[in-house]
């Protein structure tokens, strides 16, 4: 299965489907992407916030490319 494409900079209120629910959680939305502290750090982290129970999980946002794990908008 081909990678996800993923903007870095358009990932803000994305939409997830995990492939396996996270404790019986399925949609997911980018809330928050982590500025790092220096301008010139390229970013690495998302908040993702689940839709029904608002639980907050910091992720890589490069683990959103795996297609095995997540697909993009829900599903």
């Amino acid at each position: 299965m081909p990678k996800n494409l993923i903007n870095p900079k358009k990932l803000l209120l994305s939409k997830w489907t995990a492939v396996n629910p996270i404790q019986k959680q399925k949609h997911f939305l980018v809330s928050k992407v982590i500025i790092p502290e220096l301008p010139d750090q390229s970013i690495e982290f998302v908040e993702l916030e689940a839709i029904f129970s608002k639980k907050i999980e910091v992720i890589s946002w490069r683990d959103l490319s795996d297609p095995d794990t997540w697909i993009q908008g829900w599903k």
